[in-house]
């Protein structure tokens, strides 16, 4: 890493939004461990739904990842915006896996769903919301797309499963026999995220004018109508 990138972990560090990303987190490990207060009365549905619910908590927290008040500044530093945006999923992404080992942690054992299904739904829609500020910041001007990006995302959490019914459902239970097919549909939408988020870091390219050339003196050339 050049010296210029690791000068700019530190500011990085600064402005990530902690508070969000730690009050929905909160709120997440509060939703998993509902399933464990039950005690008895708790069943393998309750809990897949409380750590769905639970990893769409802490997404709404880490949609505000890359919000950055200065971004208009930091655009002309020369350090390129997939390094700027780079670090930032790199500072949450230990944080998030911390975080979802615990979230499973606190089911109980019994009815906990399989850890690895689940865990790709999860990891599915952090990207998303990742790949979803990313795109709203390449496509627009503003600095702070997490508000929105949060904002479609509980729309889509409460209108997806009805959105995917039959044979194209992503919500299914472990004992659906759909389960599998399912899960190799969040496959697909984890690495089409991955994408989009990875040719949304990228600078946007400038547009070409020709109602003035700039020769090397600094005088302006003939304009073309």
């Amino acid at each position: 890493m050049r010296t210029v990138d690791v000068a700019l972990l530190r500011p990085t560090v600064r402005t990530m939004p902690w508070r969000a990303i730690g009050a929905a987190g909160t709120l997440g490990l509060l939703l998993a461990a509902a399933p464990g207060l039950m005690g008895d009365e708790a069943t393998g549905w309750l809990a897949l739904n409380a750590l769905r619910a639970s990893a769409v908590a802490f997404a709404l927290g880490a949609a505000f990842v890359l919000d950055d008040p200065a971004r208009h500044t930091t655009a002309a530093v020369p350090t390129r915006r997939a390094v700027r945006h780079g670090l930032r999923v790199l500072l949450v992404a230990p944080v998030a896996a911390v975080w979802w080992t615990a979230a499973l942690l606190l089911v109980p054992g019994p009815v906990r769903p399989p850890a690895a299904g689940i865990t790709l739904e999860a990891a599915t829609v952090l990207a998303l919301v990742l790949s979803g500020a990313a795109l709203a910041i390449h496509r627009g001007d503003g600095t702070r797309p997490g508000q929105a990006v949060a904002a479609l995302l509980l729309t889509l959490a409460v209108l997806g499963p009805l959105l995917t019914p039959g044979s194209w459902a992503l919500f299914t239970a472990p004992d659906d026999a759909r389960w599998a097919a399912a899960h190799d549909r969040w496959a697909v939408l984890l690495c089409a995220a991955v994408v989009v988020g990875a040719v949304c870091a990228t600078e946007p390219k400038r547009r070409v004018t020709f109602r003035g050339l700039r020769s090397p003196s600094g005088t302006s050339g003939p304009s073309r109508a």
